[in-house]
């Protein structure tokens, strides 16, 4: 079986051996092109990128080994083999080194032209892909992500190998991974690139609405149903949806998206018609999903319908030198945004940035970095710079108010009765000047029995707390209280309606 069909250029000043190698190629199946010296060769060369050239090494301007050079200092990746007269060891030497795969001895019948220039092609093919396989093993980029730590590159595989499929994709991680990136990612890696990506996140949506944000509604569904409405369903059609923080849907909604996930029709609220959509499922928690079945918040039956492929997304710490990489994406871009002047990180700076836990991850370092470049300016960033908390945890704040060493009081000897003689006043008596009585040790007081309130005002106060002790931030707060940071707003809006918010 003969191979593959190639461009094949020939470098030959003979007219009988250019026409034989072109009678002989042409039989194999090959496109053919002939130059007659190496100057007409290189530019063929350049414009037609041919897959392989037989090349002659005596030439009537130069010689075969610097046409090799020339080719090979411009980045023309062609499979050289060099054809000669010369079958000495010296000749095949020089032409190895120079970077032919293999060379033939005029003259040559067809069946050795043959085997060598499919191996030439074949090692050629070898080589780019083994180049494309080192790319993506080294990459530090990927749909938008900024990484090259082994955690990473394991998600980037594990996202290309299941873009081309059907296969639901269920992504886990902590808050801030970029749970939402990867859905991007595994859509824009698939063959429904084209069509809608809808994201929906299912925790930041109240209960009674959520029904009709999936699957639509009719006009007069309910109150303030004016016209119909399409749901995130409808309009993924032919995409991909995103349902993200999955497990804050409710039970009674989970019983309706296993019916949809297992046959693609929905009724829209308020109506009965079935609409039917191809929809790729792509889902995603911060949660353990299986603990949420065991704990019987997750319905088992939907689990293993969208459980299929698991994409998990590593937190920063464990990423290594990545956070050095995002901060420094993250400078780039809100310098050019402020107007600020900062070029990089001092070794203090990153030594900090790679010493901290960052709980909130990604979007906590996203934060960080934006808070110095709008309060700071500068060609660098110094430890100085970076918020308190960062600094704290690592260890490295300096302390703004250094504490004086404690100073030895003299204890005045006690006053003894008589018979025993006075002891002489102390140095330290006058007006003004006695010290303060020491009180004898006394057994601490029982602690007070804690305040009983309604559970949903102690909910309130331990968010509120939590809220003034990170300053605000949701994203902190929520990782505090050990929930997700949508149940912290949703709180918020509720408490906010109902004028409930003095404390905040």
């Amino acid at each position: 079986m003969s191979e593959a069909p190639a461009r094949v250029l020939v470098v030959e000043d003979t007219p009988t051996q250019a026409e034989l190698a072109r009678t002989l190629l042409r039989g194999l199946g090959h496109a053919v092109r002939v130059s007659g010296s190496a100057g007409a060769a290189l530019a063929e060369a350049r414009a037609w990128e041919p897959d392989a050239i037989l090349l002659d090494i005596e030439l009537p301007d130069y010689n075969g080994f610097e046409l090799m050079r020339q080719l090979k200092g411009e980045g023309i990746d062609t499979a050289v083999i060099v054809v000669t007269a010369n079958a000495s060891i010296n000749t095949a030497v020089e032409a190895m080194r120079g970077g032919a795969v293999d060379f033939l001895v005029k003259p040559y019948a067809k069946a050795r032209l043959s085997v060598t220039l499919a191996n030439a092609l074949e090692k050629r093919s070898l080589v780019a892909q083994l180049r494309s396989v080192k790319a993506r093993l080294d990459r530090d980029r990927f749909f938008g992500f900024i990484g090259g730590s082994a955690p990473m590159q394991a998600a980037y595989r594990t996202i290309e190998s299941v873009a081309a499929s059907r296969a639901s994709v269920f992504i886990t991680g902590e808050s801030g991974t970029g749970k939402e990136l990867a859905a991007e990612a595994v859509h824009k890696a698939s063959p429904r690139a084209g069509r809608s990506f809808v994201a929906l996140n299912c925790g930041a949506i109240p209960r009674d609405l959520l029904e009709s944000e999936v699957f639509g509604h009719v006009k007069g569904a309910f109150t303030g149903a004016t016209a119909d409405r399409p749901g995130a369903a409808k309009l993924a059609d032919g995409g991909t949806l995103f349902l993200d923080e999955i497990g804050e849907m409710p039970l009674e909604m989970q019983v309706k998206l296993l019916r949809f996930v297992q046959t693609g029709s929905f009724a829209p609220v308020g109506s009965s018609r079935l609409e039917r959509v191809d929809v790729r499922f792509v889902c995603a928690t911060n949660r353990d999903p299986m603990l949420e079945v065991q704990a019987g918040r997750f319905r088992e039956d939907l689990y293993y319908r969208l459980y299929v492929v698991p994409v998990e997304l590593p937190p920063l710490r464990a990423r290594g030198g990545d956070v050095l990489l995002i901060a420094r994406h993250f400078l780039a871009q809100f310098s050019k945004e402020e107007g600020r002047r900062f070029q990089g990180f001092s070794p203090e700076a990153e030594a900090a940035l790679r010493g901290y836990s960052w709980p909130g991850n990604v979007r906590q370092l996203q934060n960080v970095v934006r808070n110095i470049v709008v309060l700071h300016d500068g060609e660098r960033v110094e430890a100085a710079m970076i918020p308190p908390p960062v600094l704290r945890t690592n260890g490295s704040a300096p302390d703004p108010t250094p504490v004086p060493a404690p100073v030895a009081i003299p204890v005045p000897a006690p006053v003894l009765p008589d018979p025993v003689p006075a002891v002489p006043e102390p140095f330290w008596s006058g007006p003004g000047l006695a010290p303060e009585p020491v009180a004898a040790a006394l057994p601490p007081p029982p602690p007070a029995e804690p305040e009983v309130v309604p559970l949903a005002e102690m909910e309130r106060r331990l968010i509120l707390a939590a809220l003034r002790r990170t300053r605000q931030d949701v994203p902190r707060a929520a990782a505090l209280l050990e929930v997700n940071p949508s149940t912290v707003y949703r709180k918020l809006a509720a408490w906010r309606a109902a004028g409930l918010l003095a404390e905040a």
